[in-house]
């Protein structure tokens, strides 16, 4: 990890003699994925409020509101797993299902690009909105949620899949690490539109929030819950140890979260850490920003339709033009076809 940017807090009985002034460094603020450690607890994590940045997203495809929630999140899991990676490469969330919102997909390029689209069927969206069912469950339905990482060209993939019957996409991700990753992990995120005023009245803008905690722990009474890999509970040489209720105390701690302190532009995330472990002390890192940034260019496009025999280009051809729009930016490449017509 990088070099600690601060201490939120050290010991409980430094409390007394050191009153610590949140306003002694500067906060990470919007898009900006804050790395944690809370030592005495054994538990690292990440946390982050994405809000111009999401806001750009989402306004760009102008979503119905219930997609654009969901995706909301998409990008809050995307980006807490994504900047995780240390190494050049993607991380790539995306769900295939049967319900209206068909599909959500959101990748991370580091070292902090995201980009991200949903695809669904308006008919049936309506129909829901109308009855008054707009659950994740219901709005996704049955099918899976893959993470990928691809650290590029020659090597492989690799790639998690979770079934989503019935789940939202904070329960997928629990269950992805419980049962690929073998850390014990858990997951709060919220999403909101933020109502602000302005010269021309009142606008509303998209905030989303979340933190991830993880339980790696290294001493030998702290391996002992079944959720730890290795761990079933049942190892004589342990049972002198006294009882150990870390990984319980944080997840006591993540249920006191109120989902508006995820998105509270006033809160930020290190005053939510220092609400959450001022008693046990939390060491901050130095956040990583995310960026708004599409990978697709003409240049790419262009390679790809000079693969098209003859015949696709005739059919690709609308106006005496082709024309391609990302699916993820919204920008529109306009190409001759006579550029393809001796290739």
């Amino acid at each position: 990890m990088a070099a600690p940017r601060s201490f939120v807090m050290l010991e409980t009985q430094t409390l007394a003699e050191h009153k610590p002034q949140l306003g002694e460094f500067g906060f990470a603020g919007d898009d900006h994925v804050v790395p944690y450690e809370v030592a005495p607890l054994d538990v690292r994590g990440r946390t982050v409020q994405l809000g111009p940045m999401l806001d750009a997203i989402l306004s760009r495809h102008n979503y119905p509101e219930p997609v654009a929630r969901l995706l909301a999140e998409a990008c809050v899991l995307t980006v807490l797993l994504g900047t995780s990676l240390k190494f050049e490469g993607k991380f790539i969330l995306q769900t295939r299902t049967d319900g209206p919102v068909d599909m959500l997909v959101a990748d991370f390029t580091t070292p902090q690009a995201l980009r991200a689209y949903a695809r669904f069927d308006a008919d049936r969206l309506q129909a829901l909105i109308a009855a008054g069912e707009t659950s994740q469950q219901t709005l996704l339905g049955n099918g899976v949620l893959a993470l990928t990482i691809d650290q590029g060209a020659h090597t492989q993939r690799y790639q998690g899949i979770v079934q989503l019957d019935g789940t939202s996409l904070e329960d997928a991700a629990r269950t992805y690490f419980r049962q690929s990753e073998q850390i014990p992990t858990d997951i709060k995120m919220s999403v909101a539109k933020l109502v602000t005023p302005g010269p021309a009245g009142a606008r509303e803008q998209w905030r989303a929030g979340g933190i991830l905690a993880q339980f790696l722990p290294q001493a030998p009474e702290r391996m002992r819950i079944p959720d730890i890999s290795g761990g079933d509970g049942d190892d004589r040489e342990l049972m002198d140890h006294p009882a150990d209720n870390s990984w319980q105390e944080l997840l006591a701690l993540l249920g006191t979260i109120e989902p508006t302190e995820l998105i509270d532009p006033t809160v930020g995330a290190e005053r939510l850490l220092y609400r959450l472990f001022h008693e046990h002390g939390v060491r901050v890192f130095r956040s990583v920003p995310v960026d708004d940034q599409c990978s697709c260019s003409r240049e790419k496009i262009h390679g790809i339709l000079q693969g098209f025999s003859a015949e696709e280009i005739k059919d690709s051809t609308e106006e005496g033009g082709i024309h391609v729009a990302c699916e993820f930016c919204s920008t529109q490449y306009d190409f001759d076809p006579a550029e393809f017509a001796a290739e």
